[in-house]
């Protein structure tokens, strides 16, 4: 496979197709792949479910493709900044799976080495738990996690070379390593 595109959309060129799970890089406004979630909203792909820290702000990030209805679904950590997320998901348009943060990429990592589930203390007792497997392990409840396996990740770096080794600078590493791993293909 061919490693250095012009552009994001020769980049994503045949990997898109409506209904995919893409996990997404970024933290905040930090670190996001603002060219490629370009390319999305450009390309019209629609029913996306983005596993991502968070939902971008109205006019960035993961918020331009809200704008274009192109999301279904979020599985997500926080989405306070987004006024139009919050439109959505409270008209019911948007569907959301909340997940804490520690949790959300752990879910990544997990997917990106093969791992189906966890267990995990984070949510038990807390509406996240609902629905999920519980075990005791030496006395301590612990729900199951599964790992989150994208179609496709998308994600920033700050220096790449031609065989794909990736230099991310400050905290603009944060989930883009993690989202990384979890998709089938990364851009």
């Amino acid at each position: 496979m061919k490693k250095v595109y012009r552009n994001a959309t020769e980049a994503l060129d045949g990997l898109l197709h409506d209904g995919m799970l893409i996990a997404s890089g970024g933290f905040g406004l930090c670190g996001i792949p603002e060219l490629l979630l370009a390319a999305i909203r450009d390309a019209g792909t629609k029913n996306l479910v983005f596993a991502s820290n968070n939902a971008g702000v109205d006019d960035f990030g993961i918020g331009i493709l809200l704008q274009t209805r192109q999301v279904r679904k979020m599985i997500s950590s926080y989405v306070g900044e987004n006024a139009e997320f919050m439109r959505q998901y409270l008209s019911g348009e948007l569907e959301l799976e909340f997940n804490p943060q520690g949790t959300l990429a752990e879910r990544m990592r997990a997917g990106g080495a093969g791992i189906p589930g966890f267990y995990t203390r984070t949510g038990v007792g807390t509406i996240i738990a609902e629905g999920k497997d519980h075990r005791d392990f030496n006395g301590q409840t612990y729900i199951m996690e599964e790992g989150i396996f994208a179609d496709l990740a998308i994600i920033k770096a700050w220096k790449a070379d031609e065989t794909g080794n990736l230099i991310f600078r400050k905290t603009a590493r944060n989930f883009n390593v993690p989202a990384g791993m979890c998709g089938k293909v990364c851009v």
